[in-house]
């Protein structure tokens, strides 16, 4: 079996989702980038099941699949969805001694997330979340040829 794309090539597809996430955010480092992403994540994971998180990272790309299962804390209850508002104020509590995290944070993660992703695998796992999972992914665009996979 061959090697999978995803692993062979994870350095030029983190690199255009962190490029992705930067520009849509408008930040000016990687460093900060990461940390927005990477509290975005923890948001979304802890109102996931353990075999819900595992379902949702195998449509990730390598390195965001590895934040995404990174120091989660399996024995905690999942929280409920809660209003985007809601939502991120909890992302920008995540390292908040060392957040810049914009206000368009979910967003732009997702708005990244869905151009480094296949949009129907995506949708696929979106479907067997939770409920209120689809508003947290969801982007809205003039064009959805925006959202097309950029990497293949």
């Amino acid at each position: 079996m061959p090697m999978p794309w995803t692993y062979r090539h994870a350095s030029k597809e983190w690199r255009a989702f962190l490029d992705d996430a930067k520009e849509r955010m408008c930040l000016e480092s990687d460093n900060m980038t990461y940390t927005a992403v990477d509290a975005v994540l923890q948001v979304f994971r802890r109102r996931l099941t353990a075999q819900q998180g595992l379902d949702f990272a195998t449509v990730l790309p390598t390195v965001l699949r590895a934040i995404f299962v990174n120091n989660w804390d399996l024995t905690a209850s999942p929280a409920p969805f809660s209003s985007r508002l809601e939502l991120l104020s909890e992302v920008k509590q995540v390292r908040v001694n060392h957040s810049l995290t914009p206000d368009n944070a979910i967003e732009a993660t997702a708005w990244a997330i869905r151009r480094c992703t296949n949009k129907r695998d995506f949708e696929r796992v979106l479907q067997k979340m939770p409920d209120g999972s689809d508003a947290f992914w969801h982007v809205d665009v003039d064009d959805p040829a925006e959202l097309e996979q950029r990497i293949i």
